[in-house]
């Protein structure tokens, strides 16, 4: 097991962006529209979060909802974002292109991943819409990308957990494969446990306000995020010694 462990928060706010800084958090990965999976956010958003925090900020490239195909328009939006995100103090970028066949578009991710230098590049959750995980893998890892989000294709990642324990194994060290959907306080340490990882990323959806304007719960559920990922960074560190 680990010894060490990250959390990143999906956020579409910059109060949720606070209160994942303030509960211990490791990085956010900043949209807008969590709803439905985070779409590109706006640059006054990214300005107003970069300003606010410390703690890495990796933003999410996806210039609509649908599908993971894009046209050459769509393409060059996506573009454009990158080279804004970065140009604002973005930290990370978080992307992904499919093929109409289901596969990765390894040439437009490697363009993608190649414009992002020398930030990080993330493949979100659209891996799991791939037909043949472990060839997205391959692919993957060939673009460039430094991490795969995924849920190993199933609703949830403690779902999906021997499916991404399997990943995790198949990467190595090329790639680091983050578990996510569905992670809470609940059962972040049987997704720790089945999968092995060593980063992990969730929304807390069910924690977030309606509306938009108390988030102590949503707070408080990062805390206890934070607390069982350290938790169990300091079992595995007795039981190593």
């Amino acid at each position: 097991m680990q010894n060490h462990f990250s959390l990143e928060i999906a956020v579409d706010t910059i109060e949720a962006a606070a209160a994942a800084q303030r509960a211990g958090a490791d990085r956010v990965e900043l949209c807008e529209e969590l709803t439905v999976g985070g779409l590109t956010p706006d640059l006054a958003l990214l300005r107003g979060v970069k300003r606010l925090l410390q703690i890495p900020i990796f933003v999410m490239i996806r210039p609509r909802v649908g599908d993971f195909v894009y046209s050459a328009s769509e393409f060059e939006d996506m573009q454009d974002s990158i080279s804004a995100a970065k140009n604002v103090g973005a930290h990370g970028i978080v992307l992904g292109i499919l093929t109409p066949d289901h596969g990765v578009d390894i040439k437009r991710t490697s363009d993608l991943v190649a414009l992002a230098k020398p930030l990080p590049a993330t493949f979100h959750r659209a891996f799991d819409h791939a037909d043949v995980l472990p060839q997205a893998l391959e692919d993957i890892v060939q673009s460039g990308a430094t991490r795969i989000l995924t849920s190993g294709a199933a609703a949830t990642a403690l779902e999906g957990s021997r499916t991404i324990a399997q990943l995790i194994l198949a990467a190595g060290q090329r790639v680091k494969i983050v578990p996510g959907a569905g992670i809470n306080p609940e059962n972040i340490l049987q997704v720790a446990a089945a999968t092995r990882a060593s980063e992990f990323h969730s929304g807390l959806s069910s924690a977030l306000p309606y509306p938009r304007t108390d988030y102590s719960a949503f707070e408080e559920a990062i805390r206890k995020l934070v607390a069982g990922l350290d938790s169990l960074a300091r079992s595995s560190t007795q039981d190593s010694q």
